[in-house]
């Protein structure tokens, strides 16, 4: 009796009360009893999640990493999967993780900022070469990576010629990126005038930058290899080396900045005299940040090896499905392409500041101050918030693929509550500790940079909270592949940070315009939540909003109390003004100790339940050390 062979491409899609829906790309064994499918929202459409997230290109993919007998390598199923302690946990696990990355690219940072500082012709200069690979693989990940590759990877270790079918989109990925990474360096000039148009920026200066392009933005091609990797290695349950990549990259990183710092004196030298400048600092700086690159994409590689799977060059593009890709491929490229073109006027904006500056005596906050402040910033989201999400993610999105919208509503609340804990109080330690924190996490950075950093830190702050919304609700547009919703809200708020932007550049003088362009940042981020959250709660018929705005609604009121008891503490110990690194550590440990000593307490006087839920993993483990 012939065996039937099972189908090669996607099944076909099934209308659900009018609705097309799409099977979860992953088999599920038959319940014992009927599945209960609720109606999907009229207009939706359902399918693959894909994933994004910050510019960062580390983090586009989740990292995650469990710890031995936490979870098996596929993702737990069921609706119960990211609830209550299985979040907690899973979150506290996926901090651990990325914390340590995070703590070797601090320490990364402080030798970049030790041996260019954060203003000044170079510092400006390379951070719009370095800027330039994200920026462009934040398009390559959009259009084509996630929307069309990743998906399709998934399929393919599914199909029972999986190995095949691997090898090939692999191949063809590697082939895409090394083409559109060489045309991207042959274009450098122009990306780096593009990224130049406004300010004084004088030709030696630009020519610096692009020869700085030169040697960075061949990175495209590594942060490509690095996410397409790491979603194979998630794929077949090989978590822990997305996670653990970045430090290769970060050691690199270290080894190659100490060693100009010990060559050339750093940031203390006479870095804005260009005609002092040489081709050797040049190739040991910008060659470092893209070796950097290189090395965690070869841990990857070697990681895959380890795990069984042999990556063989195999040509073809028959029997990959790639006809089947995701029709939110155009929308969704089209809003980051919006989301760039924004970006791009910021960048002008604040490296003409950084330029106006040049030679004079008094500094600039510029487009590398602005990158520094940027960075600490998305510390709490990348640390916590981020690891929220993607431990509730994949519940989300099996939810939406099974039509059960109670469950997506019941998890998306869960998320935006647990992740609000978090980003509300991260939002005072920022405003009430912008100098000190500054000081703690870049030693390196002399008084005056200081003294530029903190109001563009502040600035940022206030966007916080709905940055971690935003990027959660923005995942599930994309579980329900309503690109289209994503495109349109993208276009209102390109034009809430360019007109802010805009004003700025006609009203002010340029010593504000970086700080103008991180309130525009964080403008640009509350209408994004506002206008998806609506979307959202249309398509899911609510979202909890009540719950969730009483949830926030407590976090700052707790938050307020935590900021006035912790600027008291701040201005009784000297914290502001000309610090040194230990009083700026000690400040940060005591002012910072007491805010969220204020703010738990506050927030269990007002019985917060999620607050228990969020420090019942980390209690537990405390208790038994």
């Amino acid at each position: 009796m012939a065996k039937s062979r099972p189908s090669r491409e996607t099944p076909r899609h099934v209308r659900h009360h009018g609705t097309r829906t799409r099977p979860s790309p992953a088999p599920v064994p038959a319940p014992a009893a009927p599945p209960v499918r609720r109606p999907v929202a009229a207009g939706s459409r359902v399918g693959y999640p894909v994933l994004t997230g910050p510019t960062d290109p580390t983090e586009l993919l989740p990292i995650v990493e469990f710890a031995p007998g936490d979870a098996p390598a596929s993702q737990p199923s069921g609706a119960a999967a990211g609830t209550g302690a299985d979040l907690g946990r899973n979150t506290l696990i996926l901090t651990i993780g990325t914390f340590l990355s995070r703590a070797s690219g601090q320490v990364r940072a402080m030798l970049l900022v030790g041996a260019i500082g954060i203003s000044g012709t170079v510092a400006n200069a390379f951070d719009v070469a370095n800027t330039l690979p994200n920026m462009l693989f934040a398009l390559l990940a959009a259009g084509v990576l996630q929307a069309v590759l990743m998906p399709q990877i998934m399929r393919a270790l599914q199909a029972d010629d999986g190995k095949q079918r691997l090898d090939k989109l692999l191949t063809i990925s590697l082939a895409a990126l090394v083409g559109v990474t060489a045309l991207l360096v042959a274009a450098t000039p122009l990306l780096i005038r593009l990224f130049t148009l406004a300010g004084d920026w004088s030709p030696q200066a630009r020519a610096l930058a692009v020869t700085f392009g030169f040697w960075c933005i061949p990175q495209v091609l590594f942060y490509g290899l690095f996410s397409i990797l790491s979603e194979t290695l998630n794929a077949r349950g090989q978590f822990a080396a997305s996670g653990l990549a970045p430090i290769a990259n970060n050691v690199i990183s270290v080894i190659g900045f100490g060693a100009f710092i010990i060559l050339y004196g750093g940031a203390d030298g006479p870095l804005d005299d260009l005609t002092l400048w040489s081709t050797r600092q040049t190739v040991l700086l910008a060659g470092t940040a893209t070796l950097g690159i290189i090395a965690q994409s070869a841990v990857l590689l070697v990681a895959l090896r380890r795990g069984g799977y042999h990556w063989h060059l195999r040509w073809g593009l028959h029997g990959i499905g790639l006809r089947s890709a995701s029709r939110v491929v155009g929308w969704t490229l089209g809003a980051v392409v919006l989301e760039q073109i924004g970006l791009i006027y910021l960048r002008n904006v604040t490296g003409a500041a950084g330029q106006a500056a040049a030679g004079e005596a008094v500094a600039t906050a510029g487009n590398a101050v602005f990158t520094n402040a940027l960075t600490i910033y998305l510390l709490p989201h990348s640390l916590v918030i981020l690891s929220i999400m993607q431990a509730l993610f994949p519940r989300m999105s099996r939810s939406a693929a099974a039509g059960d919208l109670d469950d997506v509503r019941d998890a998306m609340s869960t998320g935006l509550r647990s992740a609000g804990i978090f980003s509300v109080i991260s939002t005072a330690l920022f405003v009430v500790l912008a100098e000190p924190g500054m000081k703690a996490l870049l030693p390196t950075l002399q008084p005056s940079a200081v003294e530029l950093s903190a109001p563009v830190l502040r600035a940022l702050a206030f966007g916080l909270v709905a940055l971690g919304a935003t990027a959660m609700i923005k995942r599930m547009y994309f579980a329900f592949e309503d690109g289209r919703g994503i495109f349109v809200i993208q276009i209102v708020a390109t034009i809430a940070l360019s007109g802010v932007l805009w004003l700025a550049v006609q009203t002010l003088d340029s010593r504000y315009w970086a700080v103008a362009a991180a309130a525009g940042y964080s403008l640009s981020a509350w209408v994004s939540v506002l206008l998806r959250a609506g979307g959202m709660s249309k398509k899911l018929g609510g979202i909890d909003g009540p719950r969730i705005v009483r949830l926030h609604l407590r976090a700052i009121i707790a938050a307020l109390l935590a900021s006035g008891a912790g600027y008291w503490v701040t201005r009784l110990i000297g914290g502001y003004g000309d610090l040194t690194w230990l009083r700026a550590v000690t400040t940060c440990v005591l002012a910072g100790g007491t805010m969220l000593g204020v703010y738990f307490a506050g927030l269990r006087l007002m019985r917060v339940r999620e607050l228990d839920a969020a420090l019942k993993p980390l209690l537990r483990r405390l208790g038994r050390r």
